[in-house]
């Protein structure tokens, strides 16, 4: 059996004011409760049915703000309330992991491996003597903390994706695959050395280039328990159980019209924000 790697103090430790914390807790509809692994699982799942992956906000924050950088919490939070916004892996996983420290949690923040190494944040946690990978950031139904010391794989699946978290490898990596219409579509190699937000300033800042996916790329994802609504480019995509729809969009009139709908954003700050889009790509490539 492969033993997690003890956890270390970040070097930059931070938590959150009280009243940050409270407001995050208000916005995921969660009690303040003594960590546990029951706990642990409310937080998660209200935080991915409640905050959804996109990259509208990264947009328009670039556009009215000359944001290059992850939205500190208050105005993270202001986002969700005013404007149903999100975010991606870095303000997602990031935010979520000083929430748990706050909450008095032993949760660290951890990097994974894409094509490019250390590109995608997530979080890992001890709790009740075993560490579970919690991502907020991957657009994935991962509602539950899913435990590192597998002997066998564990699989979610929702519509047509499958989502597959492999053994520990001899490193005390975790590798998740994404399986889509039972083709190896994407996937992460999960690192247990913990890191601090100043780890990811180089991808970060790689993440507002020109050439970045989500400034070329449209996506977002509203998951609910058992079903899911993804917005990816000019399509719309619903999944509910084992089965997914998959509706065209025609133009980018019917793409804000369709993230007006399902994710609540107005269509102005919507079409301010597909101002600054580039070329549609495919945001998993």
């Amino acid at each position: 059996m492969i033993i997690p790697l003890p956890m270390q103090a970040p070097r930059t430790l931070m938590t959150l004011p009280e009243d940050v914390t409270a407001h995050y807790l208000a916005i995921l509809r969660v009690a303040r409760r003594e960590p546990s692994l029951e706990a642990l699982r409310e937080l998660l799942a209200a935080h991915l049915t409640r905050i959804p992956f996109e990259n509208i906000s990264k947009l328009y924050y670039r556009k009215r703000l000359g944001l290059v950088k992850l939205p500190e919490i208050r105005l993270y939070l202001d986002g969700i309330d005013n404007h149903h916004f999100g975010g991606t892996c870095y303000s997602n996983n990031y935010h979520f992991y000083l929430l748990l420290r706050s909450l008095g949690y032993e949760a660290k923040l951890c990097a994974g491996d894409m094509r490019t190494p250390q590109v995608h944040a997530l979080n890992m946690i001890m709790i009740e003597g075993r560490e579970y990978l919690a991502d907020t950031g991957y657009a994935a139904p991962l509602l539950e903390p899913i435990p590192r010391d597998l002997a066998v794989d564990y699989e979610t699946t929702l519509g047509r994706d499958r989502y597959v978290l492999k053994p520990q490898d001899v490193n005390g990596c975790s590798r998740l695959e994404l399986y889509r219409e039972g083709v190896l579509h994407h996937g992460y190699l999960a690192k247990p050395e913990p890191k601090t937000v100043e780890d990811f300033s180089k991808a970060i800042a790689a993440s507002f280039s020109a050439d970045a996916t989500f400034l070329n790329s449209v996506l977002l994802v509203r998951l609910y328990p058992g079903r899911s609504v993804l917005i990816h480019n000019l399509a719309l995509v619903e999944s509910e159980g084992n089965k997914s729809t998959v509706h065209a969009l025609a133009d980018r009139d019917e793409l804000i019209a369709a993230i007006e709908q399902h994710f609540g954003m107005t269509r102005e700050i919507v079409r301010e924000a597909l101002g600054q889009l580039g070329c549609l790509q495919d945001a998993w490539s």
